[in-house]
């Protein structure tokens, strides 16, 4: 073996990397896609650049292990298996519906499904999962990962790793895939999980705090174990990339765990990089029949997503908004799948070319996904339009809940229902009990609008943002009309633009608006706002209590204080 050869191999590989990934930075790509071209220019065939592939895979080979040991670091099995029934009936129909029609598709274009030639269900589970850093990412810069669809879209990715976690526990094994054979698989994987789960209740957590106090012990610690695993799962005839999955979930819920994610993310980032410059490097030439086949698997992928995440959803009553945006993001293919299909070249069940499909199929959902979940305010207002004008009710469309009827026209309008106005309804219900049965709110939430109707406050399910909704609601004949809602939270409009429609439905109704910046006060003002509200002056006065209480050493009191305070209020967002 010349090392010297391999130095040069991964120097030259991680320098590619790092300037095409600087690029995608710039392009607001995912940086994946730029390991994936950097692997195929660099590839023996094209440039020629790496003389050495193969120790460019062995070393890869250690970067899967890490990144699936990091994903199962991630992975919260509390959160996991009380998930609630909503999102556990969305990922699986999810991932079963899409599994099934998945591989009916994909013989329909030809690939097999025999003994030894598997590229069907390959294709069908990598089809199945959706891309998690993608969406983690954007909905964080987006500040909604905290919202109902946020919330309902990340249990479902939860839960596509659950599924994926299965299909490593057989995968060695679908080559010959007997009853006797899958079953004793499944035997395997339960002696695995039992081992990995006794040692990290009895065993790990005695050895932790014996070098807690020592970070490098801590990290080598914990890579020992992913390898430790890892082996035995490699002896136990299963995948040792499931084994690194499962040794990662063993320990997440450590109080270390997130000192090693800390620390290993830097190791993994560079093994990570070479195993998906590696990956690049298997992706066939492009052809048009290839890239017909990506365009086709990525509009089947979007397809399946609206056609078992909505209907699910909405037949649990979660209307428009909550049913389509979970089924928008979750609109592209994960990394994971790249793994599992590099998995299955590796052992003989697919072809090369089966896995260039989502190699293609992934970077063209990677791109437009990116924007369209950027974009989701306004396709989802679209969509709903054309949901209503296919007879596809929304959850205010059922009459249940209307501004007119029985209902007399509310005289105190809350637009919007977030943290504030859950303390604001609670300040009226103990201070002016008398005024709920004068009050409505209007929010989108189905979570929220379930829990106001049970409380017995009137609901009206809309978005703020649409001038119908406001009318509807009677925004035009009410008296007091309140939105509490920092412009980073409101969807296709802002305080000032909502002020200005407000006033123009309704001249003589006394608005009370939000503010961030004192700048934004005054032109709210001169939209016809009658109050505005500044929560920060609110915040910084409790703040200037606190700190004179710590100064007195009375912050126990003040904090006890809070403490009772809390334990009596019973909000409808806790």
């Amino acid at each position: 073996m010349d090392h010297s050869s391999i130095t040069t191999d991964v120097a030259l590989c991680i320098v590619l990397a790092w300037g095409l990934a600087i690029l995608a930075q710039l392009a607001r790509q995912p940086l994946i896609l730029a390991y994936l071209v950097a692997g195929y220019i660099i590839k023996p065939g094209n440039l020629n650049w790496v003389r050495d592939q193969s120790s460019i895979e062995t070393i890869s080979g250690l970067g899967l292990i890490l990144l699936l040991f990091m994903i199962g670091l991630e992975i919260d099995l509390k959160k996991m298996l009380s998930a609630g029934k909503l999102i556990i009936s969305a990922a699986v129909g999810q991932v079963v519906i899409s599994i099934a029609t998945g591989i009916a598709f994909f013989l329909a274009l030809g690939f097999s499904l025999s003994a030894g030639k598997l590229d069907a269900l390959y294709l069908a589970m990598a089809a199945a999962l959706s891309s998690t850093v993608i969406i983690v990412k954007i909905l964080y810069e987006k500040r909604e990962l905290d919202t109902l669809p946020g919330r309902i879209t990340l249990g479902v990715l939860v839960l596509q790793d659950l599924f994926a976690i299965l299909f490593l526990a057989v995968q060695p094994n679908l080559g010959n895939p007997s009853i006797q054979i899958l079953l004793l698989s499944c035997a395997k994987v339960v002696v695995l999980i039992a081992v990995v789960l006794l040692a990290s209740r009895y065993l790990l957590p005695p050895l932790f705090r014996t070098v807690a106090r020592l970070p490098e012990l801590v990290l080598v610690g914990s890579l020992a174990w992913c390898f430790l695993v890892a082996g035995f799962a490699h002896m136990l005839g299963l995948s040792q990339e499931m084994g690194a999955l499962v040794a990662g979930v063993g320990i997440s819920t450590f109080p270390y765990t997130l000192d090693v994610v800390a620390k290993v993310t830097s190791i993994r980032d560079f093994f990570v990089t070479l195993f998906f410059v590696g990956l690049g490097m298997s992706i066939p030439a492009p052809t048009p029949v290839l890239l017909g086949l990506g365009v086709l698997t990525a509009f089947f992928v979007v397809f399946t997503r609206f056609a078992t995440v909505f209907p699910l959803l909405h037949w649990m009553k979660q209307g428009h908004r909550a049913s389509l945006l979970p089924a928008l993001h979750l609109s592209q293919i994960s990394e994971l799948s790249l793994v599992i299909l590099a998995l299955g070249v590796k052992s003989s069940h697919i072809g090369v070319g089966s896995s260039g499909v989502i190699a293609y199929a992934f970077a063209i959902l990677a791109v437009f996904s990116s924007y369209a979940i950027v974009k989701s305010d306004s396709l989802v207002v679209s969509l709903s339009r054309l949901l209503t004008r296919l007879k596809i009710p929304d959850l205010g469309g059922t009459g249940a809940e209307s501004g007119e009827g029985s209902h007399a026209r509310p005289k105190i309008l809350l637009l919007g229902f977030s943290w504030t106005a859950s303390s604001l309804l609670e300040e009226i219900s103990r201070r002016y009990p008398d005024r709920l049965e004068e009050l409505a709110v209007i929010d989108f939430n189905p979570t929220v609008h379930e829990e106001l109707n049970r409380r017995g406050i009137r609901a009206i399910y809309g978005d703020i943002s649409q001038r119908d909704t406001l009318l509807h609601a009677g925004a035009g004949t009410a008296e007091v009309l309140v939105c509490s809602l920092p412009n980073m939270v409101l969807k296709g409009i802002n305080n000032l633009r909502l002020v200005q429609q407000l006033r123009e439905l309704n001249p003589d109704a006394q608005i009370i608006a939000h503010a961030e910046l004192f700048g934004d006060v005054s032109k709210l003002y001169t939209a016809g706002a009658s109050f505005v509200s500044l929560p920060r002056m609110i915040e910084a006065a409790h703040l200037c209590e606190a700190i004179e209480a710590a100064r007195q050493n009375l912050l126990e009191q003040k904090s006890a204080a809070l403490h009772k305070e809390l334990e009596n209020r019973k909000e409808v967002i806790p």
